[in-house]
């Protein structure tokens, strides 16, 4: 990994970033990063109060008006020399990202960080396509067009699962529109967020166009989101807090997008190519330690191939690899925390009265001891009314269950809460076709899960929430809508006038 920052110095003035600056925050409570794989000390920092969320929504607030009247040019090219700093960067950016959260640093370097990139350098095209409805006589007697206008200051909360790509997926598509932004990432993971920010004003970006206050949710977090000075709230998170944030939005009737829990299915139909989704039920469970609302976890398989999928999955995933993120050849690292792996590990110990768990199901000893480490684990047996099967687990847990007809199948694949993604595996292009529609989901692969896009949406059904992030979709939330309309007669007394008062 080359030259590592060391990330006390990188953050000595504190781990806020508001008006170009970094600055400590002033809540008296302080909170220390933890690296998961071993449970030293990265950072220990302040934590924003109140006044510090002030602070910041003021800065953007400033910021807005030059900001929102760049032209969609200049907002483009500073999002390309954006695009260029964080190329420049990607080394240290990843080191960052698998030091706070865990992620094995293949998975950083080539998923995470390249990810970013790319949405950077779309978002710096999609800046100059801010297209509204063409302009027409619709009335006969006017001329109307649309124009999309930014909203002034969001204020965002990301989760700590992928903090690099949710900060960039909050603050790219919202700057391009011509907004200003506060960032509130999760407490245990701030530093890429940080580091963003950081890149901006490398770019040339001005202060104040992006912000970042990092505290804890209940203060900093619901202060930003009941702020009168912010127009549009975006929340990634989970479910429960969702439902929170709707309220306090709501309250302030300001905008909300909510991208919110997942518990997603694995349909395998039994003419499916069994060793390909084999692979892509490995894969898709394990991926960032199945820390992933998108992530496999309910793998329903019809029952011609239940038995050889579980039997395969299983040796697939005694081969998986865990150990020191930063090596090479490591698969697995740790959950982001203990406490979410005990959380992980609850949910298993549980399952074992009503379900078998196959392999898996424990935390390694040895070198991998002080660490937050989960080996990948499937259960099968378990019923569809069951905890492993309707709540989100966010760790290494496939849960396997049978099928017999294609109607049940599907029933059972959309009998959860959640509706962000799901993915269907069969060679009949019929039969995945229907799944595609009957699935109710955000996102439906065919004969794979997971890969994502800059050009396409991403976004959920149900109790998964609602609006888009990426892609040109995502300016639907973060612009306003606003009809203009000419009269083209320069007639005095209109002839609806008369509808009003006076006669024909």
């Amino acid at each position: 990994m080359g030259n590592r920052f060391q990330v006390k110095d990188r953050f000595a003035d504190g781990a806020q970033y508001i008006d170009g600056r970094l600055r400590s925050g002033t809540s008296g409570q302080s909170h220390t990063v933890v690296d998961p794989a071993t449970g030293d000390e990265v950072l220990t920092y302040e934590l924003a109060s109140t006044a510090d969320v002030d602070e910041a929504v003021a800065a953007a607030k400033r910021a807005f008006p030059a900001w929102s009247g760049a032209t969609p040019g200049e907002r483009s090219d500073a999002l390309h020399r954006l695009a260029a700093v964080l190329a420049e960067q990607a080394e240290d950016f990843a080191y960052a990202e698998s030091l706070q959260c865990g992620k094995p640093i293949k998975l950083s370097t080539e998923f995470d960080v390249p990810g970013t990139i790319d949405n950077t350098a779309f978002f710096a095209g999609a800046a100059r396509h801010l297209q509204g409805q063409a302009a027409g006589e619709y009335s006969g007697d006017h001329t109307s067009y649309v124009r999309r206008e930014a909203i002034g200051v969001v204020g965002s909360i990301a989760p700590w699962n992928y903090p690099l790509q949710m900060a960039a997926w909050k603050i790219l598509p919202a700057i391009a529109a011509g907004n200003t932004i506060v960032l509130k990432p999760a407490e245990l993971t701030p530093l890429t967020s940080l580091m963003f920010a950081q890149a901006a004003k490398d770019a040339g970006l001005p202060d104040g166009v992006i912000n970042i206050v990092t505290g804890a949710g209940r203060e900093a977090g619901e202060h930003l989101v009941g702020h009168p000075d912010v127009g549009l709230t975006s929340f990634t998170g989970s479910t429960a807090v969702g439902k929170r944030v709707a309220e306090i939005a709501t309250a302030t009737v300001k905008r909300l997008h909510l991208e919110l829990g997942g518990k997603a299915p694995f349909l395998v139909f039994d003419d499916a190519d069994l060793e390909a989704a084999a692979h892509g039920a490995v894969a898709a469970s394990l991926i960032n330690t199945g820390q992933d609302c998108t992530a496999a976890t309910r793998a329903y398989v019809q029952r011609p191939l239940h038995d050889a999928f579980v039997a395969r999955v299983a040796e697939l995933m005694e081969t998986v690899r865990l150990g020191d993120p930063f090596a090479a050849t490591t698969d697995l690292g740790p959950l982001v925390s203990h406490a979410q792996r005990d959380r992980v590990a609850g949910f298993v110990e549980r399952a074992r009265a009503y379900a078998t768990v196959v392999t898996g199901g424990e935390t390694p000893g040895g070198e991998l001891a002080e660490g937050a480490y989960y080996r990948p684990t499937l259960i099968t047996g378990a019923a569809q009314d069951s905890e492993v099967v309707q709540s989100e687990i966010f760790g290494p847990v496939l849960v396997v269950l049978p099928f017999d007809t294609d109607d049940e199948g599907i029933a059972l694949a959309n009998d959860t809460p959640y509706g962000l993604a799901a993915s269907a595996w069969s060679r009949d292009l019929y039969r995945a076709n229907r799944a595609t529609r009957e699935i109710k989901a955000g996102c439906v692969w065919v004969n794979d899960h997971i890969p994502i896009i800059s050009e396409m949406p991403h976004g959920g059904y149900k109790a998964s929430g609602f609006g888009k992030d990426m892609s040109a979709y995502s300016f639907e939330e973060y612009t306003q809508v606003k009809h203009v309309m000419y009269d083209n007669t320069a007639v005095a007394a209109k002839d609806w006038h008369r509808t009003i008062f006076g006669d024909r």
